[in-house]
């Protein structure tokens, strides 16, 4: 591991402060990603600011009737909050799918939705990736490539998210709350937060230099009774996702009122499925009606040489989670 500097900040002011001292400060929370990176000598910081003590773990209910979620709060918390099983499980549901306990204990919300991807060109240092080292190829384009992106990817990258927590917060029209350096703060829709490659794919999102998520905003309650999270992988226990899919629906008078989808393992960035969500609104919460909203979704997939499988299993998919949350009440 390469030496760095050290700073424990007690609010978001002197870590803001801090990383901006360095270009090359690594905000810390859990670690459960970046220290990973750091042992590998992918991820090479001059400085590490540490966070994980900000006072930005609760669960507040805000005026308009949505909550906020603390950045530092862990996944478990979050996900065993009270507030968050009755008013959100679909964001609930999702989490729990996600690692282990363990690492679930000690992973912070902001740390999940900054973490990297887990191609394997990414974590080698010895093979080519643009992510990691920009200008040096994308090795994964040509290479073994089973488990990449089929929406999105550009020449200079193929690589996808791989955060379970993400793909339930596209799904449900969450916003992250962020500060820069200067003390201003903004709020960033959240199919907006994650960016697609293009020519740099070392940018996995738009935050600007520096900033520090301070939190996830979620809107007033929603898909509280029919909901499901559904993910598929090459074992059960502690695998990322090869397909993922959160559903979310609303159902009055035997109609679809309203529909949150998204699809994760397909893309560099959670991948909201809205030309589905509109094609189900107004409709009956049919097998067909399901089905047809499946393979509308994957309509514009572009496949690589050894993924070409994710384009049926994703319709599966889809269809088969939007039946389970239609099945499932809260």
């Amino acid at each position: 591991m390469r030496p760095f500097t050290y700073v424990a900040a007690g609010t978001p002011k002197e870590a803001l402060k801090a990383a901006a001292n360095s270009s090359a400060s690594h905000y810390l929370g859990g670690g459960t990603n970046l220290l990973d990176l750091m042992k590998e000598d992918v991820e090479r910081p001059e400085q590490i600011v540490e966070v994980a003590d900000l006072d930005l773990a609760q669960v507040k209910k805000n005026k308009g009737g949505g909550y906020t979620i603390g950045a530092t709060l862990s996944n478990s918390a979050t996900a065993n909050h009270p507030d968050v099983r009755n008013n959100y499980p679909l964001l609930s549901m999702t989490i729990l799918a996600a690692a282990t306990v363990q690492i679930r204990n000690m992973a912070t919300n902001g740390g999940n939705l900054l973490q990297r991807t887990r191609c394997p060109y990414f974590y080698e240092t010895s093979m080519p990736c643009n992510k990691r080292e920009p200008g040096s190829g994308c090795g994964a384009l040509n290479g073994s490539n089973a488990g990449h992106a089929i929406f999105g990817w550009s020449e200079s990258c193929v690589a996808t998210n791989p955060s379970d927590m993400s793909i339930a917060l596209a799904a449900l029209d969450a916003s992250v709350r962020v500060q820069a350096p200067d003390g201003s703060s903004r709020l960033i829709p959240f199919n907006d937060f994650h960016r697609l490659p293009g020519d740099q794919p070392e940018k996995d999102t738009t935050l600007r230099p520096h900033e520090l998520v301070l939190a996830i905003e979620l809107p007033a309650p929603i898909y509280k009774d029919h909901y499901y999270y559904l993910k598929i992988r090459e074992r059960s226990s502690y695998a990322f996702a090869l397909i993922s899919v959160a559903a979310g629906l609303e159902i009055k008078n035997d109609r679809i009122t309203k529909v949150g989808l998204a699809l994760g393992g397909v893309a560099h960035k959670p991948w909201k499925l809205t030309s589905a969500e509109e094609f189900l609104v107004g409709k009956a919460p049919t097998e067909e009606n399901f089905t047809q909203a499946a393979t509308l979704a994957l309509k514009d997939a572009k496949t690589l040489e050894h993924n070409k499988y994710k384009v049926p299993m994703s319709e599966k998919a889809i269809a088969r989670a939007l039946a389970q949350a239609y099945a499932r009440k809260a």
